[in-house]
């Protein structure tokens, strides 16, 4: 514990270091100015200066810097401002106390000092300091936690897929570090891939946990089968269980799941409550995916209506979370309207640019409120 004691008056810095010293604080450094003070603050290593200190006592009237532009200077250094200023001062202008104070002193003491109220002032400010670094540590510790959980929510992510033939690609703007927008394809055969975009109920920490708890039941139901109907089936049978141990927040996420076969040319999807899909064909006619049953995890038992589109010489798909339609309504634009409206330009630029950056302009990306994905499957 570190206590810096700031009075040009070198009397004054006797008195008070000894008052300290007989009540057992030995951990003092005196100033005569606050010139002085500064040096001392801001020298080769002043993050660690900065943690042994926890108390600063500091007279108002000094020569040069007085002790109220003193305190302004501190309150501008991030690592320093937290550091307790108690002015000590002999005027007796009410006034200038409360300006010392506004200037962000936590108190004052006239002098002459009495012993009691220093020492009782000191044990207040010093209470107050171990609670704020107690709780700047517990910040710093939740920070590094979201941004591993962050890495780990990434890494569940799935590469862009490249080939002569086949394209599927993600662009992904979380609207906070975890986010609730999941999207995962999986290569089944040469010809087939299984590919997924859900949106989880809320946002941060609860929900990016069970949307990667999700994406585990996800993995192992397309390896055991691909089939729309019993992959649907088996996350919105996890959902529940899930629900059925946690009855304060039931969670649900609303998804589009498709399975595609580029041999026969040939999409089988299911739209669970999600915002419609569009499928350009044949690059001439669009064909709307739209939700044909419940969000996953309303209701123990969800009726499933898997649909098939077919194509002859090409497929583009356009999947988007709510978030993309909610940045495009906001510039008086019909969001499902508007996506079918730019197909062909995303058919045309698909491989080179990214999704997002064809649909939103920067501002609305900077407006969003919301997580805003979307993928884009490209088929020939």
């Amino acid at each position: 514990m570190g206590i810096l004691i700031v009075d040009d008056n070198e009397a004054n810095l006797f008195v008070i270091e000894k008052l300290l010293n007989r009540a057992g604080y030995t951990d003092l450094l005196s100033f005569t100015s606050a010139h002085d003070l500064f040096g001392y603050l801001e020298s080769d290593n002043p993050y660690i200066v900065a943690e042994q200190v926890d108390v600063i006592l500091m007279d108002i009237m000094m020569p040069e810097v007085d002790g109220i532009d003193a305190c302004r200077r501190l309150q501008q250094i991030p690592h320093i401002k937290d550091i307790p200023v108690i002015f000590v001062t002999a005027l007796e202008d009410s006034a200038k106390v409360v300006e010392a104070l506004d200037a962000g002193g936590m108190d004052y003491l006239m002098k002459p000092i009495n012993k009691t109220e220093l020492l009782a002032r000191i044990r207040v400010a010093l209470r107050l300091k171990y609670e704020k670094d107690w709780h700047k540590k517990q910040e710093e510790k939740i920070v590094n936690e979201l941004e591993l959980s962050m890495q780990v929510q990434t890494s569940l992510l799935s590469e862009p897929v490249y080939k002569d033939n086949l394209l599927i690609k993600a662009s992904y703007l979380p609207a906070f570090k975890l986010a609730g927008d999941l999207y995962y394809w999986h290569k089944i055969d040469e010809d087939r891939y299984a590919a997924i975009q859900l949106d989880m109920m809320g946002h941060g920490i609860s929900s990016s946990l069970v949307c990667m708890f999700i994406s585990s039941v996800l993995r192992d139901a397309i390896r055991s089968n691909p089939d729309p109907e019993y992959v649907i089936g088996e996350l919105n049978r996890w959902m529940n269980s899930l629900n059925q141990h946690n009855q304060k927040i039931p969670y649900y996420f609303t998804a589009i799941y498709i399975m595609l076969d580029t041999s026969q040319r040939k999409i089988e999807y299911i739209n669970a409550g999600h915002p419609t899909g569009h499928a350009l064909i044949d690059g001439s006619h669009v064909v709307d995916l739209k939700s044909n049953t419940c969000a996953v995890g309303f209701f123990p038992d969800i009726q499933t209506d898997k649909k098939t589109i077919t194509y002859s010489q090409s497929l583009q798909l356009l999947i988007c979370t709510d978030g993309v339609h909610e940045a495009i309504d906001k510039y008086e634009q019909t969001g499902t309207e508007f996506l079918k409206s730019i197909s062909h330009t995303l058919l045309e630029c698909g491989k080179d640019a990214e999704p997002l950056d064809l649909i939103l302009t920067p501002e609305q990306k900077e407006a969003g409120t919301d997580d805003m994905c979307i993928v884009l499957i490209q088929a020939t």
